[in-house]
């Protein structure tokens, strides 16, 4: 059982215990740079917390000889990435409110903003059960938050590699995961049974919410549905809808134009003149108060950004000094031009840059 991005073991306990209670094996591992300090976090990549994952799995498999997976929010993208990898070890895959993706918008600026800010203030817990105890960061940790969004994007391009028994839970009321996530994972995989588990009475954490018991319930009885028989493997997939499904998601992100009244095998045909040489352009050299003024555009962006989004506000003048970085720039770009102008300066035929 894998647990969450920046939580620990203790964010899944009640579910372990309670499917560990009627005579499984259970094991939850810690995931690298978890449980400890969110600077920690920072120091990894999501390769790192899978490691951890499939260090436990192989651990685990020395002691059981049929072994399912279940992973929470980010838990499950890590689940589903064991189990495209390892597949045909594997009986059964539980994903509880799985996190494969998330399209907020501010999550673009994370490449630039990672070097500029460590951390955020993470929200409150998602938890509808009250008087219930945080056991996850305070803070989220940047450079591990865009270290996920590669994650996600490998586990979302494979959903095709996912053939085996499936059960899908996720809340209706969730303010960290869309519900949506699930829905993808239930249209993308190949499976052929799988059980789709809807609560109602939960928000995100459903293991220390009020619907905790049937969350165990319903994991219980898929697992003895799996190992009696009743539910199995897709029979139907060979290898030759593998190969397909995989050339379908290499192809889907081609683009096709039509529009050119030749085809390649044309521009092969057509003679190509024998004193062609491949240019070698000369990039313009910068003055030093061209990169000064480079460096306030860039500059007064960023601290208008930062302040957007994260309030962060160094002189206690809001945006002001962002924009008047810009404005300097500007300034100082069209006084350059200018003044070339004014000097004559021009390329080698006569057009003033």
């Amino acid at each position: 059982m894998i647990h969450g991005f920046t939580g620990s073991p203790a964010t899944v306990e009640p579910w372990a215990r309670g499917i560990a209670r009627d005579g499984f094996t259970v094991k939850v591992p810690q995931l690298a740079g978890h449980g400890t300090r969110w600077e920690d976090l920072n120091q990894t990549q999501w390769s790192d917390w899978y490691q951890s994952v499939e260090s436990a799995y192989l651990q685990l498999r020395k002691e059981c000889d049929r072994i399912f997976i279940a992973g929470f929010s980010v838990g499950g993208a890590l689940a589903l990435r064991l189990v495209q990898n390892r597949g045909s070890e594997i009986e059964g895959l539980i994903l509880l409110n799985a996190s494969i993706f998330d399209e907020r918008k501010s999550y673009l600026l994370l490449p630039l903003l990672k070097h500029f800010i460590p951390s955020l203030k993470s929200g409150a817990m998602d938890v509808k059960k009250p008087g219930q105890k945080r056991h996850s960061y305070t803070r989220l940790p940047l450079k591990a938050l865009d270290s996920l969004r590669a994650l996600w994007n490998s586990v979302e391009t494979d959903l095709f590699l996912v053939d085996l028994p499936l059960m899908v839970a996720y809340s209706v009321d969730d303010h960290v995961v869309d519900p949506r996530n699930s829905e993808t994972i239930i249209d993308n995989v190949y499976s052929s049974d799988i059980r789709e588990v809807i609560f109602e009475n939960s928000f995100h954490n459903v293991a220390l919410d009020y619907d905790a018991d049937l969350l165990i319930e319903e994991s219980v009885i898929f697992i003895q549905d799996v190992l009696s028989g009743e539910i199995s493997r897709s029979a139907d997939l060979d290898e030759r809808e593998l190969i397909d499904a995989e050339f379908e998601a290499i192809v889907s992100g081609l683009s096709l134009d039509e529009s050119s009244p030749t085809t390649f095998l044309d521009e092969l045909d057509r003679p190509q003149p024998d004193d062609f040489h491949t240019p070698n352009p000369v990039l313009p050299k910068l003055s030093e108060s061209n990169r000064i003024a480079l460096w306030l555009l860039a500059g007064g962006s960023v601290a208008i950004l930062l302040y957007i989004f994260t309030g962060f506000d160094l002189f206690g003048t809001g945006a002001w000094p962002g924009v008047f970085a810009i404005v300097s720039g500007l300034g100082r770009i069209i006084w350059n031009t200018a003044r070339r102008i004014d000097e004559g300066e021009s390329g080698d035929d006569g057009a003033v840059l």
